[in-house]
């Protein structure tokens, strides 16, 4: 399965990035900071997988979120983000998101989804 990461924050990248090493078969196949390297990296590369950042240089997830759900095949979004608050959660949602998780308690989570989507 391939994972694109879309976090404008290095501290972050670096921590999913020694989280998900830990899964067989997980191929990170690229990583953007900013909406517009998100949505070039995620329609070059065709990732299975998103783990996309509500906030980033340039606009927002959901601007990510709406221009690669429209590729065919769309990838599974995975929404990451410190700005869980249920209005935002339900925003996302309804644009597209497959899942959305809370970097603060729901990290973990996140690598959970990924490893139950591999099987």
């Amino acid at each position: 399965m391939t994972l694109f990461i879309a976090d404008d924050s290095v501290v972050v990248v670096k921590a999913l990035k020694g989280l998900l090493s830990e899964i067989d078969g997980l191929d990170i196949v690229g990583e953007a900071g900013s909406v517009a390297e998100a949505i070039a990296g995620i329609q070059s590369l065709r990732p299975d997988v998103v783990l996309l950042d509500l906030l980033m240089p340039g606009g927002t997830g959901i601007d990510v979120l709406t221009a690669v759900k429209k590729s065919n095949p769309a990838p599974v979004v995975i929404m990451l983000t410190n700005h869980a608050y249920s209005q935002v959660r339900e925003r996302c949602l309804k644009a597209g998101a497959d899942a959305f998780f809370d970097k603060a308690n729901e990290f973990e989570d996140a690598a959970r989804m990924l490893r139950r989507l591999m099987s």
